[in-house]
């Protein structure tokens, strides 16, 4: 007779049954439930084959209570449906249902500070085990420090910020220094660049990437364009490049604003790479399959929630943690939107120089 059956059609299966069709004692169902050591991988193979098959749920709030653990994970997110953000969001979700945990969000409107802190003492105050910051603002130093007992993980790559955070990111810095360093290696006097909105850290890091590759090579650097994350912004963006004199290259903050870009500078007569060379961030899914495929830089946001996540954890339930922070590498993907300059657009009069200091 099926196990559910002698069980009765109406009582879901409890830890005694697991331990019964396991062969093993209650604790040791209690332990691979909690995920404590002291439990053999044969041990724990099975017991897990036997809640699999009788299809147990662990009652959360008994476990809570024999853990001191909620196994809630709390989710600080602006809502946005950027690419990045969203892959993030996926990963954290993933990472967390894998591991036996739910996550709560909080969305967030702007990111900015003051509502990020808000949103912090929130979750603390609900009692999660820990908590997740997937778009922190410029900086995090605003926030004060986390919430006591509760380990928090931004996902960004901040080397200079808060020692109480756990910080697992891309160093995106880096590779915008990258994306530029490959236009000048092609013969690009200068690069010109499109950046993302005020407040967002990705915009600080990416631009401070583009300043820095300039500022080593001795080049002039131009005026930064702003939009918004959108290929709409980046088409504004791309309309007021087309009329600048001499341009050559353009790295632009995010690949859906250089699509935008590129529209534009086509529909201004210009065309991407033969007269301006382009460069995104982020490799999105699209960016190979563009009718010129995108050069850009890749972020692999599963690694960087898979690292992130699994740093958190480790912190929750008290194990080892080497290291409190970590920077995940990118890659440089050169498609077709970037070739040396034109020699007649090359020799053209450069743009004007400067929006003030880049850093700031």
């Amino acid at each position: 007779m099926p196990e559910r059956a002698r069980r009765g059609a109406h009582r879901p299966p409890a830890m005694v049954d697991v331990a019964q069709h396991a062969g093993v004692s209650q604790k040791t169902v209690s332990r691979v439930v909690n995920g404590e050591p002291n439990v053999s991988p044969a041990v724990r193979e099975r017991v897990l084959a036997a809640i699999d098959e009788l299809g147990f749920r662990p009652n959360s709030a008994a476990r809570a209570l024999v853990t001191a653990r909620s196994r809630v994970i709390g989710f600080v997110s602006t809502g946005s449906a950027l690419y990045g953000p969203s892959q993030m969001a996926v990963g954290v979700e993933q990472a967390a249902r894998a591991a036996g945990y739910t996550v709560v969000v909080v969305h967030t409107r702007s990111g900015d500070p003051g509502e990020v802190g808000a949103a912090l003492d929130e979750l603390a105050g609900r009692g999660v085990d820990g908590i997740v910051v997937s778009e922190p603002a410029d900086s995090l130093r605003p926030l004060g420090h986390a919430p006591a007992g509760v380990p928090v993980l931004a996902l960004e790559h901040r080397p200079d910020e808060p020692d109480d955070w756990l910080l697992v990111g891309a160093d995106v810095r880096s590779g915008a220094r990258a994306a530029v360093e490959h236009l000048l290696e092609l013969g690009h006097e200068t690069v010109w660049h499109v950046a993302g909105p005020e407040g967002w850290g990705t915009t600080r890091d990416r631009r401070l990437g583009w300043a820095d590759a300039l500022a080593a090579a001795g080049r002039p650097l131009p005026d930064v364009l702003r939009g918004d994350w959108s290929p709409a912004s980046g088409f504004e963006a791309g309309s007021a490049l087309a009329d600048v004199p001499g341009l050559t290259a353009v790295f632009v903050a995010n690949d859906e604003m250089a699509v935008g870009v590129v529209r534009a500078l086509e529909t201004c007569g210009l065309t991407v790479p033969h007269d301006v060379s382009v460069v995104g961030f982020d490799d999105v899914a699209t960016a190979a399959y563009q009718h010129v495929p995108l050069t850009t830089v890749r972020q692999d946001f599963a690694e960087i929630t898979s690292q992130g996540m699994a740093l958190l954890f480790a912190t929750i339930e008290g194990r080892p943690v080497p290291e409190r922070r970590a920077a995940v590498p990118l890659q440089l993907v050169v498609r077709e939107s970037t070739a040396p300059p034109h020699p007649a657009r090359a020799a053209a009069p450069g743009g004007r120089g400067g929006e003030g200091d880049p850093t700031t």
